[in-house]
């Protein structure tokens, strides 16, 4: 596939969605496409802009709770726009507070439920206690996706509506926190609780969203050796956490 005009990665809201490093997702989108020779470019969209309708990655990240509900105020504000430009084949990738906004309701500090973009048929509350540590996500086979690796640190609880489908299931870790599966992913739309950031550590789905826009056949090969034994140590690491704190409870619960 060829195109005219450079991929477009939109950060919205860095300032409010930017708490955990996310803003690394949209450094490895960029480069991922310049080592290909695919011309590339990081859009910031500041807190207070409108969203344009222009870019073909769209990019919601991790937040507290205040940032997080002056950022939704913006993103509804910004809904025809994000609907047009997915109209037109764009993608959205959430990660933490920014999937949380994906849904229809979420709580907010105080117990407030608040409207998100409605983008899909989830919802979040809050939970007991938050859900913090290594995370790993097995994704469908389907998908294509190896084993995904990152960090989680979220109060939330997520519940995914009928027939819509996670990401993967956690096999380390909470994700969701509900029915033992982590994120969302529909059409062009991904969400995740692994922060990390996720694309570093994951450069796999990296390339599944820049799939989704630029089509299989424009990805040729990247050298990701270092990358991948970078990920195999923290698989290992997350592995091995997840088997101690399941020994811990089997003891706890036998107690």
């Amino acid at each position: 596939m060829t195109r005219d005009s450079a991929v477009r990665v939109g950060l919205v809201f860095p300032e409010l969605l930017g708490t955990y490093g996310d803003r690394g997702n949209a450094v490895v989108l960029v480069e991922r496409c310049r080592r290909r020779a695919i011309e590339a470019e990081l859009v910031e969209v500041a807190a207070g802009e409108p969203i344009p309708a222009s870019l073909d990655i769209y990019l919601f990240g991790g937040g507290e709770d205040d940032a997080q509900v002056m950022a939704a105020a913006g993103m509804c504000a910004s809904r025809l726009a994000i609907d047009a430009a997915r109209a037109h084949g764009a993608v959205v990738f959430a990660v933490c507070a920014g999937l949380q906004l994906l849904g229809s309701t979420y709580e907010a500090s105080g117990g407030r439920i608040l409207d998100g973009l409605g983008l899909v048929d989830l919802s979040t509350r809050s939970g007991d206690g938050r859900l913090i540590g290594e995370c790993v996500v097995q994704p469908d086979a389907s998908t294509g996706l190896p084993i995904l690796t990152g960090f989680e640190n979220h109060g939330g609880r997520t519940t995914l509506g009928p027939g819509v489908t996670p990401l993967g299931r956690v096999t380390v870790g909470r994700g969701n926190g509900v029915d033992g599966v982590d994120g969302v992913l529909a059409d062009h739309l991904l969400g995740t609780y692994l922060h990390g950031p996720a694309l570093p550590r994951n450069p796999a789905l990296a390339d599944h969203l820049l799939a989704w826009v630029l089509g299989e056949d424009a990805l040729t090969p990247i050298d990701d050796q270092l990358v991948d034994r970078l990920r195999a140590e923290r698989l290992h690491d997350a592995q091995l956490t997840g088997l101690a704190a399941r020994r811990r409870d089997w003891h706890l619960n036998r107690g």
